[in-house]
């Protein structure tokens, strides 16, 4: 049964970064500077990939362009809102408007995850099993690849809203996060919660450690059948194609681990730290590794400002 001091769920209040009000002007301009890095290198990526024929035919740089739109989506869920809180004080957000913050905050979070599996999946077909890649890996399976990306991860986030729709909340309605996250959002309610946090649990660890192994396997596989291959030369190009997805899913799951797997003693300041590492650090990023490693990124960027330089 609900407590007795619950209330509508009219709205809830953000928490917000404990600095020196003379020093929150220049952390939201820092951080609106990263935000707008985040935005226009990922959309540089995908505008890259979309006028270049051979990117776009290729299925990694197909993968990676729909990779880059949900970091784009990623940063802008949470960051804009943070920086209202920061440089206007606007801490307030509406019952309904953190729903759909929460809900578009899963969706991107788990596209990305099923995404970077995908990706792996096919470089694990382009190096062990490069004769059937052209068939294995056509345009028609690359499209209900991503699509089933998107369609699982807008399912995974519909459960949850649709889990944290009916609860009702208790009179203390501060959310101690800058944006309106699951877990946070679910301990201020006053209804019984155990049922939902089981369901949960059980769904989140599925949900990501199911498309890490997947990644683990590729991966094993691949470095199996690189050790097999006698030229020197083909091994460094094998390892080339992966290397920038290695880093990427490295800094994904890193930060991830770090937000989600430290202890509960950690104090609001803290896990808000480690929740604007991975919103925010991780999507900036990920452009920067695919352009700086990847000859082919930097080719097509050479060729697109040749073309629009006359």
């Amino acid at each position: 049964m609900a407590k007795q001091n619950q209330t509508d769920p009219s709205g809830f209040i953000l928490m917000d970064f404990s600095v020196q009000p003379e020093n929150q002007q220049l952390l939201g301009l820092l951080f609106l500077s990263m935000y707008l890095l985040t935005v226009l290198g990922n959309l540089l990526i995908v505008l890259l990939i979309c006028s270049d024929a051979h990117l776009l035919q290729t299925p990694m740089y197909f993968f990676l362009s729909h990779l880059s739109l949900a970091d784009v989506g990623f940063a802008s869920v949470t960051v804009p809102k943070m920086l209202q809180n920061l440089l206007f004080k606007v801490r307030t957000i509406s019952y309904s408007g953190c729903l759909m913050q929460m809900f578009f905050y899963m969706m991107f979070a788990n596209t990305d995850n099923y995404l970077l599996a995908v990706m792996a999946y096919d470089r694990y077909m382009a190096i062990c099993h490069p004769l059937h890649y052209a068939t294995r890996m056509s345009q028609k399976r690359c499209l209900l690849l991503v699509a089933s990306c998107w369609l699982l991860a807008s399912l995974n986030s519909v459960l949850y809203t649709l889990m944290m729709s009916p609860l009702s909340f208790c009179s203390s309605q501060e959310i101690p996060q800058f944006f309106c996250e699951f877990f946070p959002l679910l301990r201020l309610a006053c209804s019984d919660t155990s049922i939902i946090e089981t369901i949960s649990l059980i769904e989140s660890y599925v949900d990501v450690l199911g498309p890490f192994f997947l990644i683990v396997i590729s991966y094993v596989c691949i470095f199996c059948t690189i050790l097999t291959v006698p030229s020197t030369k083909r091994k460094h190009k094998a390892i080339s194609t992966c290397g920038s997805h290695l880093g990427v899913v490295t800094l994904f799951y890193g930060t991830l681990c770090w937000v989600y797997l430290q202890p509960n003693s950690r104090n609001s300041e803290q896990n808000m730290i480690s929740s604007f590492m991975y919103t925010m650090v991780t999507p900036m990023l990920n452009p920067f590794i695919y352009t700086l490693r990847n000859t082919e990124i930097k080719a097509a960027l050479k060729r697109y400002m040749f073309l629009h330089s006359f």
